[in-house]
């Protein structure tokens, strides 16, 4: 299902084959938390977003409006009207940000609904279970996505217990592919061990033998430092399957995908490009816009004159920060979809430059430039 097709260093350039499409990789999935971008963006206008993936969050769609539900109306495909590939997350980071209404077992977590403080149960059967329902292309194994400072032996039982639930995990989506609306529907892996070798590379040594269709690195971007997180990259990554698509989750900034791709991931997601925007901070070629700032207030420009975006091709930095400060929903959705665009062109080029060995001279270029703010 995984073709790398190119390789520069570390920095891979694939395909991966699913029941709907083809995905080129580096990607960056799109974050539709509840089937929907945050930001007025339909599944239309991802078309034209250069967007090949779109992440939706099991949690926030078993309490509304229900797996079943979605179920009934033929799956997340039908439902959102999108017929590329869908990742569900497993409910599992939701569930442990739940830190003060939430109990941990062996069989599953319990807690309470941030939405109405009814008692819900979920454990690696019953997001598999949701997941089904909900018809995904890909579904994350349910995991315990613990704080990046736990201490070593709280850390060391947490990542036991996912091994675990990870086993449940495939038995138990092996058995609902049998009746399932998408029969097809493939498991990732989560690795975890927050910001400890061994316990990280012990874990990826575990669950590769698994043979699951894709692997996660988990736990990142939760606290600590950059370095720390590529650090534990490059002491993990050596461990992952070869021949399987490598993602990590919840990254990140521009330059932490760049950084990751050059460590080998090959999936990114983050919600950084979409919530920036609804607060006017966005991205371009040249650095970090805060277009509520009052210099562009008379700026005809377009966002980035280097980007061909719809919303570049036709809209002024003066109109957007117009629209934004006088609280005009157009404002965060055109916002919104120039980062997406932003993103997901990132990601074209970086695919470019691997395929034509020109990647570490991209990397060299545009690192010191995309995080800084302008």
């Amino acid at each position: 299902m995984f073709k790398v097709l190119k390789q520069e260093g570390k920095a891979r350039r694939g395909e991966f084959v699913t029941p709907h499409g083809i995905i080129q990789t580096p990607v960056f999935m799109n974050v539709g938390t509840a089937a929907a971008i945050k930001g007025g963006v339909s599944s239309l206008d991802l078309q034209d977003l250069k967007c090949q993936v779109e992440l939706c969050n099991t949690y926030h769609l078993h309490l509304r409006p229900g797996d079943e539900v979605v179920a009934q109306m033929g799956g997340l495909h039908k439902f959102m009207n999108w017929d590329k590939p869908i990742l569900t997350d497993s409910g599992g980071f939701q569930v442990f940000s739940l830190s003060s209404i939430r109990k941990i077992k062996e069989e599953g977590v319990y807690f309470s609904s941030h939405i109405d403080g009814r008692k819900i149960f979920m454990g690696p059967e019953e997001s598999m279970k949701i997941q089904s329902n909900l018809a995904s292309t890909i579904a994350m194994a349910f995991d315990e996505c613990a704080d990046s400072k736990s201490d070593k032996k709280y850390m060391a039982e947490s990542v036991s217990r996912t091994e675990r639930w990870l086993v449940r995990c495939k038995e138990e989506l092996k058995r609902l592919n049998k009746t399932s609306i998408n029969r097809e529907q493939m498991l990732f892996g989560i690795n975890q061990g927050a910001i400890y070798d061994d316990l990280r590379i012990e874990n990826m040594k575990k669950i590769a033998k698994l043979d699951l269709p894709g692997y996660a690195i988990g736990g990142l971007a939760v606290g600590e430092t950059a370095e720390e997180m590529y650090h534990v990259l490059d002491v993990t990554l050596p461990h992952a399957p070869g021949n399987k698509p490598r993602y990590l989750m919840g990254v990140g900034t521009p330059v932490n995908i760049i950084e990751a791709v050059a460590r080998g991931i090959d999936f990114f997601d983050c919600v950084m490009p979409s919530r920036n925007a609804r607060h006017g901070h966005l991205f371009t070629w040249n650095g970090i816009i805060n277009i509520i700032n009052q210099k562009y207030m008379t700026d005809a420009l377009p966002i980035d004159p280097e980007c061909d975006c719809p919303v570049c091709r036709n809209h002024s930095r003066a109109y957007i920060r117009h629209l934004l400060k006088a609280g005009e929903m157009l404002g965060m959705r055109l916002a919104v979809m120039h980062n997406l665009y932003f993103y997901n062109n990132l990601m074209e080029k970086i695919r470019f430059a691997i395929e034509n060995g020109q990647f570490e001279a991209f990397r060299e270029k545009y690192v010191p430039i995309l995080g800084k703010r302008i």
